[in-house]
């Protein structure tokens, strides 16, 4: 039926239209999707829902549609961004950490994550530049990371789940803008800067928190321009078992907290390497790749059953992605 109309449409307006009328189409269907927040200036962002809200959302199968966006084609950069204020307190002046350990789980992931299996499944989408498919690479390293310890902002918003200690995406925006300039650090559509803060500090998308972490999502991404250079980001709330894990599920570094958040991380990733700036891979309800496998594992055969990926001597438990090639949710790509 699609193409029966599009078709229709290209005989009355041209191939010119069509394109502009495809993309307005992807636009409209990412915007439909309960998982894609958008603010009255046009800023979005894409959430990974909690494992209370996953059921909940209307049922989506694959399988991931072009849309005509960009991909993060080449060898993709990560940053790992580690927010813990040197006074140890957050806005309400309760306590808060994150241990050397939880950001070494979280940095090696990022280091690990190219030229592995879930980047491997990656190959099998691209973005089509000139008419030329150009299909994204199993390429990709840590180029950088950094423990900011300025203190978090006075809050934004009000998160249900840590009262009183909030930020909004745009102060996050600000915190990763300011880490950018001190590190000399730019921009780019294959670079992911992912923001990890500390336990206890909550966030929501706007300061009219209506979707927060812990109890609408665990994780986003989203980008900006800086000047006409897009920031692809992640924000990679503290991990909290209860509602960013699936019950029962093993840790492999011995640190609940640290896997729940690198799970999270390797989800955002992914999206944003095939999803950069939400107008290229998603399927026709607006899920993105992460979503339609999101909490399901699969076999764990590393570690004595408690893994699932062994990247670089490092064990890790994380969700499954989705493939076009088998029409389901892998470990290891085509």
């Amino acid at each position: 039926m699609r193409n029966r109309l599009l078709v229709c449409v290209q005989f009355l307006l041209g191939c010119a239209s069509i394109s502009s009328l495809l993309f307005s189409l992807a636009a409209a269907q990412e915007a439909s999707s309960p998982l894609t927040l958008r603010s009255s200036d046009g800023h979005a962002i894409h959430i990974l829902p909690t494992v209370n809200l996953a059921p909940t959302l209307p049922p989506d199968v694959g399988p991931l549609v072009y849309n005509g966006g960009p991909v993060m084609q080449s060898s993709v950069s990560t940053y790992a961004i580690f927010w813990l204020p040197a006074s140890g307190k957050l806005q309400n002046g309760g306590a808060t950490t994150m241990t050397a350990h939880y950001q070494a789980v979280n940095r090696n992931m990022l280091g690990d994550y190219g030229a592995h299996g879930i980047d491997n499944n990656n190959t099998q989408y691209y973005q089509i530049s000139s008419g030329v498919k150009q299909y994204i690479q199993n390429r990709g390293s840590l180029a950088g990371s950094y423990i900011d310890t300025d203190s978090y902002p006075t809050s934004g918003c009000s998160d249900s789940a840590t009262p009183g200690n909030c930020i909004t995406d745009a102060q996050l925006e600000t915190e990763l803008q300011k880490v950018m300039v001190a590190k000399g650090w730019t921009g780019g559509l294959n670079k992911m800067f992912e923001v990890f803060t500390s336990s206890g500090e909550g966030s929501c998308f706007d300061s009219s928190s209506s979707s927060c972490a812990y109890v609408q999502y665990c994780a986003y991404h989203s980008y900006y321009l800086n000047g006409s250079t897009p920031v692809v980001y992640s924000n990679e709330p503290f991990g909290d078992t209860s509602v960013c894990q699936a019950s029962g599920t093993p840790s492999p570094n011995s640190d609940p907290s640290a896997d729940a958040a690198s799970t999270a991380a390797s989800h955002e990733l992914t999206e944003a390497t095939t999803d950069p700036e939400l107008d290229a891979w998603f399927t026709a309800g607006g899920s993105e790749i992460g979503d339609l496998c999101a909490y399901i594992y699969g076999s764990n055969t590393w570690d004595g059953g408690k893994a699932n990926q062994m990247w670089n001597g490092h064990f890790y438990e994380l969700q499954l992605e989705y493939s076009n090639h088998v029409l389901g949710c892998v470990q290891v790509g085509p």
